[in-house]
């Protein structure tokens, strides 16, 4: 079996199309089918089955996978250990969401540019549910979520910190100063949100839902600070996220607690051998995060 028939293997089982692994892998389509009937041969096994215009792996190729994937991560330890003269080397694909790659991230991947220039970080913006399916099927090597839950199903995960939240408004805001503050109260205002899928968006909304809320959706974090400075309504984000903002004055915290408790999480595919440059990175989370709850 020829490594890269292995690797090319690998990325048509974790994207679930010939199409989208020659995208990733930038190989023409043919060359993609005509690697993957070359492992076949030469192991006198079907490894996918097709299925019109899908694809889903047989008995034996589901086998082959995990094999597949310990291979791959071995040889790139070894050409890492062989040509980098003992730097760490290799990419870092990482399923994250804005909030921690605005504020949690940012000296993580400065002292991976100028420290450990040989490491490729590719950040990949999904949230929860697409993170951990990706980390399942190899498409991402680690993932950060931020999560009530602490064991996710096939995954690895360790708990960074816990994430406080916090509920603002613009000093303006009638609700502004109020104590002893209800959820029928809140679902009455204006509120403002990011994405639905996010894990403190869907857990609010769930508080609130009792008392009929409607969302004004603004997608991301920043959109929804400015709305929230501008006056048009109420929202619940990461504390770490608008600290600047809270500290000018700019926003206001209301006075209202989360009946939920979120915590920063990296996590990966259960069984998954990190090399060299994933551990590394794994490591330097932990202390960073560490540092900044400090």
């Amino acid at each position: 079996m020829e490594l890269r028939l292995l690797v090319t293997f690998e990325k048509v089982a974790a994207m679930g199309s010939f199409t989208r692994a020659a995208t990733e892998l930038t190989y023409a389509q043919s060359s993609v089918t005509s690697q993957i009937r070359a492992l076949e041969s030469s192991l006198g096994v079907d490894l996918f089955e097709r299925l019109g215009s899908r694809i889903r792996l047989t008995e034996a190729g589901e086998r082959l996978l995990p094999y597949a994937r310990q291979i791959i991560a071995l040889a790139d330890e070894a050409r890492a250990a062989v040509t980098g003269g003992g730097e760490p080397a290799g990419t870092i694909a990482v399923g994250t969401m804005e909030s921690l790659t605005s504020y949690r991230l940012t000296p993580l991947l400065e002292l991976f540019h100028h420290r450990y220039p040989g490491v490729r970080l590719a950040l990949r913006p999904t949230l929860g549910d697409a993170t951990r399916q990706a980390l399942r099927v190899g498409t991402y090597d680690l993932g950060l979520l931020m999560e009530r839950e602490t064991e996710h199903e096939g995954l690895e995960s360790e708990v960074l910190t816990e994430e406080p939240l916090v509920l603002l408004a613009s000093p303006r805001h009638p609700l502004a100063g109020r104590t002893g503050l209800t959820a029928a109260e809140l679902a009455g205002a204006a509120l403002v949100g990011t994405e639905p899928g996010c894990a403190y968006r869907d857990l609010f909304e769930a508080e609130l839902r009792p008392y009929g809320p409607v969302f004004t959706e603004y997608g991301t974090i920043e959109a929804s600070k400015r709305g929230v400075a501008a006056g048009l309504g109420i929202a619940l984000l990461p504390r770490i996220a608008v600290r600047e903002e809270l500290a000018s004055g700019a926003l206001v915290a209301l006075d209202w607690q989360p009946p939920f408790t979120l915590f920063t999480q990296i996590a990966w595919r259960r069984g998954k051998r990190l090399p060299e440059h994933v551990r590394l990175f794994v490591e330097q989370a932990r202390r960073l995060v560490s540092e900044q709850r400090g």
